[in-house]
């Protein structure tokens, strides 16, 4: 079972160069005290040439109910796992070391991690470089955010 309260935030458009990055999309799941049995689930999307985000309807995916909770439980489960598996950049916000320009937060009592890339002018290069099975398995979790705000 997932940790009784989390967050995970994931933003698609994280790397800038001479101006900040421009996010595509920021998806928010969270599991809170006040309704442990679910994860509410906000997301916003930013449609090519335009220049605000536009808000989706926010919705609730059961931990308790089945037949989809065991399979939320499940991929929670499995991205709680994979990122506590894998580095970050280091100095942070220096390079987007997994190459796919997409950030994914988790926080939760147990464990805290978040990836970053150059938020603009500055940048640099990470110490710490992810391996191709790294980088496999930061693809599999951007999977499995997506197939949950999905």
């Amino acid at each position: 079972m997932p940790p009784s309260e989390f967050a995970v935030r994931m933003q698609r458009g994280i790397t800038g160069g001479f101006a900040p990055p421009t996010p595509t999309e920021v998806h928010s799941l969270t599991r809170s005290a006040d309704d442990s049995d679910s994860i509410t689930i906000e997301s916003m999307v930013r449609r090519d040439g335009t220049p605000d985000f536009q808000p989706k309807p926010t919705k609730s995916l059961s931990l308790t109910a089945p037949p989809s909770a065991q399979d939320t439980v499940a991929l929670v489960d499995e991205l709680h796992g994979i990122l506590k598996e894998l580095p970050v950049e280091n100095p942070s916000g220096s390079e987007d070391i997994y190459g796919m320009d997409t950030g994914i937060m988790w926080g939760s009592d147990d464990f805290e991690w978040f990836n970053g890339g150059p938020a603009g002018c500055g940048g640099g290069t990470s110490g710490i470089q992810a391996t191709e099975e790294e980088k496999n398995k930061f693809k599999r979790a951007v999977e499995i955010v997506t197939k949950l705000v999905d």
